[in-house]
């Protein structure tokens, strides 16, 4: 669905429209379940954390403001910081058994499926014109919810060595996208 039809969307959720609700619903769960689902990676904490996403959608749809940015990325971050509540209400970060997961120096599969819109496609040709360092930081932090000290503990480095590479990182992304 193109983003100002999500525009549209959001204002009839916003009047009230329960239809409205349900269409969104339709067009965006698979995507959003994803962006919670890489942050929890648990299935059922990512369910938990789409029902109180769509709540607040609900509630605060009347909040976005098309001015300031795309409707999908609205959405995206209301679902992430739904599932970083999520991830704060379990008292941390499950572990995963997959030992790559952080290692690798590429933007992961799931950020390829997300990236779809024109504005996407050019964050995503800025992350690939980072540092291999500044772009695993960034994805660490962003797409996986982990705080600057998990991604230290997991990368085997100092925090203020973390915390340099992802500021150089944001500053580097949106001089790229600016």
């Amino acid at each position: 669905m193109t983003d100002p039809s999500l525009a549209a969307l959001l204002g009839r959720v916003a009047g009230g429209d329960p239809a409205a609700l349900r269409l969104l619903y339709q067009a965006q769960s698979v995507r959003l379940f994803g962006i919670a689902n890489a942050i929890l990676r648990d299935r059922d904490a990512a369910a938990d954390a789409m029902q109180d996403a769509f709540l607040r959608l609900s509630q605060r749809a009347g909040q976005f403001d098309a001015s300031r940015g795309e409707a999908a990325a609205w959405l995206g971050g209301v679902v992430r910081h739904a599932a970083l509540d999520q991830a704060r209400r379990r008292g941390r970060e499950q572990p995963c058994d997959d030992p790559a997961l952080g290692d690798a120096a590429v933007a992961p599969e799931a950020l390829d499926q997300v990236l779809a819109a024109d504005e996407a496609q050019r964050l995503h040709g800025c992350l690939a014109a980072l540092e291999a360092k500044n772009r695993q930081g960034i994805l660490l932090a962003f797409v996986h919810g982990l705080s600057h000290a998990q991604i230290s503990a997991r990368l085997e480095l100092p925090l203020g060595t973390v915390k340099a590479w992802i500021r150089r990182g944001l500053l580097q992304l949106r001089e790229c996208l600016a």
